[in-house]
């Protein structure tokens, strides 16, 4: 029998130990990523190349045939990760300089896990407009975008409406990102237990920027609207939420799944909610106990459950398996089944880069989600394995190459390529990043830290 109070108090006492090391790391290596050349400089009449007067021969031919900046410059490879710090990780609204060691921890990730080269951007603004216009104006030096920890309701028509106007893919990772990585888990867990993801009933517990993509996402996918359930703060979401309607022009997202789930018009909470659900996700609140284990209980047979609040998980794993659940999934990586982002982005934007998409579609996430789901039936689908780990690397290459053949078969591909073209491609390309890595490790070029005097 498991003691859970000391299991508990163990993975607190864990979990402290990664903002100790954070605080004295960070302090030491100063941030987390530099600027490295690409080029060769063999002596210095090299500089009279890359730079005035050989550069300006580049100029003219970019000017007069825009479309090379692709050939001749980084913009292939590069993308910025712009955030406004209003709702970063748990945090919430911290401001943009609190939250640049984030966009950072997104540019290592970005490089190490795609190989793609990644730039953060803080913005001192919280207005959805000057955000827009800013990501509009920073076009020509980027190759994408990816928006990070803005809050809603303004993150959908940020990301609506440049996806709509911008030439370049803009991509929100707290929506898109985790929608994609569920898709992947939600896939592996009905076939697991035995159920069509167009039958499910799913109670969506939260309905922010993550849930209201996930719910898209799914629904897209072909999960019936009318059958889910989603809950916020104040209750179930449904035609009687009166403070929806009232701000719908603001809460568009939100107003819209009033109208399309919960076809009962169930008004209540999260244990009503929870009543016959064959599956739960929720992106809420930080646990424990958000999540009861008596309503978990109330899920039919063989539940499934997602539970992606950190650092803590809306209910304990162990807690939701007692209660009946058949398929548990949280966002930590000290449990099985981690739902997390950097499993799904760094591959996605790696395929779309490299075949100049103009933008991400639903479907292209889709197929990103099931090249996920398929590598882990393939290595052996159990119950504690619905999902790949991030030290799987072959992810990586293979949901680029899917996401490339989806942008060339919808037509919003600037290059032709193909499956084992781009494979190889973006295992190359990842292997270099992580052999560069590991180079400059060696050589001393990155330090090792001094040990913490504590340990």
């Amino acid at each position: 029998m498991v003691n859970v109070q000391v299991t508990k108090e163990e993975l607190l006492e864990k979990a402290k130990k990664p903002a100790a090391d954070a605080m004295r790391l960070h302090d030491f290596y100063r941030g987390k990523t530099q600027t490295a050349l690409r080029c060769p400089v063999r002596d210095f009449n090299d500089f009279a190349i890359w730079y005035t007067p050989g550069v300006a021969a580049p100029c003219r031919a970019i000017a007069q045939n825009p479309s090379l900046v692709y050939e001749m410059t980084s913009k292939w490879n590069t993308v910025a990760v712009i955030s406004d710090g209003t709702r970063v990780l748990g945090l919430g609204d911290i401001g943009p300089k609190a939250g640049l060691p984030v966009m950072e921890g997104k540019a290592l990730l970005y490089k190490y896990l795609g190989g793609v080269d990644a730039v953060p951007l803080m913005l001192d603004t919280k207005d959805p407009d000057k955000i827009i216009e800013t990501v509009m104006i920073l076009q020509p030096g980027f190759g994408g975008v990816n928006l990070e920890d803005i809050s809603q309701p303004k993150c959908f028509r940020i990301l609506d409406t440049l996806r709509e106007q911008a030439e370049i893919p803009i991509w929100h990772d707290d929506q898109q990102g985790t929608a994609s990585v569920v898709l992947a888990a939600l896939i592996n867990a009905a076939k697991l237990v035995g159920k069509r993801l167009e039958d499910m009933r799913i109670a969506f517990i939260g309905a922010g920027a993550a849930n209201v993509a996930c719910s898209r996402l799914l629904f897209s996918y072909g999960v019936d609207p009318s059958h889910c359930i989603m809950v916020d703060e104040h209750g179930i979401l449904g035609k009687h939420r009166r403070d929806f309607y009232l701000r719908r022009a603001e809460f568009v997202q939100q107003w819209r799944l009033c109208q399309i789930t919960n076809y009962e018009e169930l008004k209540g909470d999260i244990e009503l909610a929870l009543r016959g659900a064959d599956a739960m996700i929720s992106f809420s609140t930080p646990g424990p106990g958000v999540i009861k284990p008596e309503w978990v209980k109330n899920m039919v047979d063989d539940a499934i459950v997602i539970a992606g609040a950190n650092p803590i998980p809306e209910i304990w794993p162990w807690e939701a398996k007692e209660a009946g659940a058949a398929v548990v999934a949280t966002g930590r990586s000290d449990f099985s089944n981690q739902v997390n982002n950097s499993l799904g982005f760094p591959g996605i934007f790696r395929g779309t880069l490299d075949v100049r998409a103009s933008t991400i579609t639903d479907e292209m996430a889709i197929v990103a989600s099931e090249t996920l789901a398929g590598m882990v039936e393939n290595t052996g689908l159990t119950p504690d394995h619905i999902l790949p780990r991030m030290d799987e690397w072959d992810i990586f290459p293979r949901t680029a190459a899917a996401v490339a053949m989806k942008a060339i078969e919808q037509g919003v591909a600037r290059l032709e390529t193909t499956y084992d073209e781009e494979y190889r491609r973006a295992s190359d390309m990842i292997r270099c990043a992580r052999e560069m890595t590991e180079l400059l490790m060696r050589e001393k070029f990155i330090p090792e830290a001094p040990e913490d005097d504590q340990d």
